[in-house]
C-alpha cells in the first residue's frame, strides 16, 4: 500500500500521484493499491480540486480523498512541517517513507519514491 498525505496540490503532487497511478496500473496483478489524502480545513474547496487533478491527469487507479483536518489522522504521526508524507508499507509493517517539506518535492524526489514502490513489491 502506498499512501500520499498532502496539505497543498501542487503541480510537482500531480505528477507523483500520476506516477504512482501508472504504477499501480502496472502492479494489479500483486494488488498493489495506493490513495491520496489531501489534509485540508476546507473540505468542499479541497474535493473540487482533486476531481479536477484526477480528471486532467488521468488519475484512474488511485482513489483521491480528503481528510477534515489539516494535521491528520493522529495514528499516522504525519509530520507537522511536511507538506507531503508519503508511506509505503505491506501488512502492519512500513517498508518505506518520506516527508517532504515545502518545495522539496521535485522530479529527483519523486523518482524515488516511485523506486521505493518495489520494497512492497517484494
Amino acid at each position: 500500500m502506498v499512501s500520499i498525505f498532502a496539505r497543498e496540490i501542487t503541480d510537482e503532487l500531480a505528477s507523483l500521484v500520476k506516477q504512482i497511478d501508472d504504477t499501480v496500473g502496472k502492479n494489479e496483478d500483486q494488488k498493489m493499491a495506493a490513495f491520496v489524502v489531501l489534509l485540508t480545513d476546507n473540505p468542499s474547496a479541497a474535493e473540487e480540486q482533486l476531481k479536477a487533478v484526477a480528471e486532467k491527469n488521468s488519475i484512474t487507479n488511485t482513489p483521491l480523498t480528503v481528510y477534515s483536518d489539516s494535521q491528520g489522522p493522529g495514528s499516522y504521526k504525519i509530520a507537522g512541517d511536511a507538506d507531503v508524507t508519503v508511506i509505503m508499507w505491506v501488512g502492519q509493517k512500513v517498508k518505506a517513507n518520506h516527508a517532504l517539506g515545502k518545495g522539496e518535492l521535485n522530479n529527483d524526489a519523486a523518482a524515488k519514491i516511485v523506486a521505493d514502490t518495489a520494497k512492497i513489491l517484494e
